[in-house]
């Protein structure tokens, strides 16, 4: 098994944790999905990905347009979340999409539970931006980094919502970690 590498970014939104294995991201978390690093891992502040990855959410958290398109990405998962997380990554900067029109988009419409499922186990956080897609009607829906890291994100991005109020996220207690 290659070595796993992580380290911190301080953002507006907290201190994200970050995972490299093998020269690509595989995991880029908010506070609210943290724990304990692995005592395997190997902390390393200084690779090369992970400036790049920390100069592209500077940008992004400056308000730039960042597509993350250049950050080379290795998320851990099934076949079919790796479809929806390839599907949420089409979203554009500013714009949303719901749970219905990501399993429409992947010719499974009946597929809408799956599809939120998946999208709450997305394991890169902002990159993969699942913080854009939306209940019916704009509706705000949860957030695995927490509702008030959603709305930021949201907001920074221009995007309009119906707020129905907080919502505190139970952690995933280290299912996402599947490498």
């Amino acid at each position: 098994m290659k070595p796993i590498y992580y380290c911190y970014f301080s953002s507006p939104v907290g201190r994200l944790l970050m995972l490299e294995q093998d020269g690509k991201l595989t995991n880029l978390d908010c506070e609210a999905e943290q724990t304990t690093p692995n005592p395997k891992w190997i902390f390393d502040e200084n690779r090369p990905l992970f400036d790049e990855v920390k100069a592209a959410l500077t940008r992004y958290f400056n308000g730039e347009k960042e597509t993350f398109a250049q950050i080379p990405l290795a998320p851990q998962g099934t076949d079919f979340q790796q479809a929806v997380w390839t599907a949420l990554r089409k979203i554009p900067l500013g714009e949303t999409a719901t749970y219905g029109g990501l399993a429409q988009a992947l010719d499974n419409p009946k597929a809408v539970r799956a599809v939120g499922g998946a999208v709450g186990s997305n394991p890169i956080s902002i990159i993969i931006p699942c913080h854009r897609v939306l209940g019916k009607n704009r509706q705000l829906t949860g957030f695995g980094g927490g509702l008030p890291v959603k709305r930021f994100l949201l907001d920074l991005e221009g995007v309009a919502y119906v707020d129905k109020g907080v919502e505190y996220v139970k952690q995933k207690l280290l299912k996402k970690y599947k490498i």
